[in-house]
């Protein structure tokens, strides 16, 4: 229900920041040199030079016609430069959030069922240090790590070890105490109490009951988090060079490329709600008792 007003409301939003951030996109693409007639001839080529509000207009008419309309820099289809964009953004989107499961189930899971002991403790620890530690200064340090001491990765490139793990470290500390905390108050439940009093084995009490009955609030950061990464990966893709949706829109931005910004945005705030549709359906399957109302 809420899809399209949302939709509106970020195209009607990004379209007015983006041009009123300061900058000339002609003066971007001919240079402060060009004389004022070359300029103004590129303007109304553009259709720049009309109101704001016909231009406005007629974006909103060209996106429900199903054009996001022709870049300003590059001159080629918007809907093209994305889509040869968005697989990079999504492949790095999907390794950090295995990254992030590989590291966060492990560690939550030993944290709680050895609770208070030093690997509980060091899980905790390293939960707050991925918490702290904002991705523009996490990058550069994995970089210096793996790439200049140990020679273990290139520095940039398609190379998805270091952006993965990047983001995927922030996705991890989040995981690691969320899910550290579902799986201890899942303990206190009757029915963890019942399978073990039957005799169960503990491996099939965590496995079974108290791990899969722990999975509902977990898979709504996930997703998330998902969602954030494909928003969110503007730093790491300009960091580590990866040719993804978010250093698109980076460069978009420093050119005023209005049309490119406003298509990479649209794509993004179109995945992000397509994510919570989906974490939707897979609530269904984790924990059978969730209903929806009418």
């Amino acid at each position: 229900m809420l899809l399209l007003p949302t939709l509106f409301g970020v195209l009607t939003l990004v379209f007015f920041l983006i041009h009123m951030i300061p900058g000339d996109p002609v003066e971007v693409m001919l240079g402060e040199t060009a004389n004022a007639a070359d300029k103004a001839e590129l303007r109304e080529s553009l259709g720049l030079n009309r109101p704001l509000l016909t231009q406005y207009r007629t974006f909103l008419l060209d996106f429900a016609a199903g054009d996001l309309g022709r870049s300003l820099y590059e001159r080629t289809s918007v809907g093209t430069i994305i889509g040869a964009r968005l697989p990079a953004t999504l492949e790095l989107a999907l390794c950090a959030m295995i990254a992030a499961v590989l590291i966060s189930f492990p560690l939550a899971i030993l944290a709680a069922v050895r609770r208070g002991g030093w690997i509980d403790r060091l899980a905790l620890l390293f939960s707050l240090l991925g918490l702290s530690l904002p991705n523009f200064w996490l990058g550069p340090l994995l970089m210096i790590i793996f790439s200049i001491q140990l020679g273990w990765a290139p520095v940039s490139g398609r190379h998805l070890f270091l952006p993965a793990l990047t983001l995927g470290l922030g996705m991890a500390a989040i995981l690691i105490r969320i899910l550290r905390a579902s799986l201890l108050r899942a303990m206190t439940e009757d029915y963890v109490q019942t399978a073990r009093a039957k005799g169960l084995p503990e491996r099939r009490v965590w496995l079974k009951h108290t791990l899969r009955n722990a999975l509902t609030s977990v898979v709504t950061i996930m997703s998330l988090q998902f969602g954030s990464v494909l928003a969110g990966s503007l730093i790491t893709e300009t960091i580590f060079s990866w040719p993804g949706l978010g250093r698109l829109t980076v460069q978009a931005i420093q050119t005023r490329d209005y049309p490119l910004v406003q298509g990479c945005v649209l794509v993004i705030a179109v995945s992000y709600i397509l994510v919570n549709f989906i974490t939707d359906l897979v609530y269904k399957l984790v924990d059978p008792r969730v209903t929806y109302g009418e």
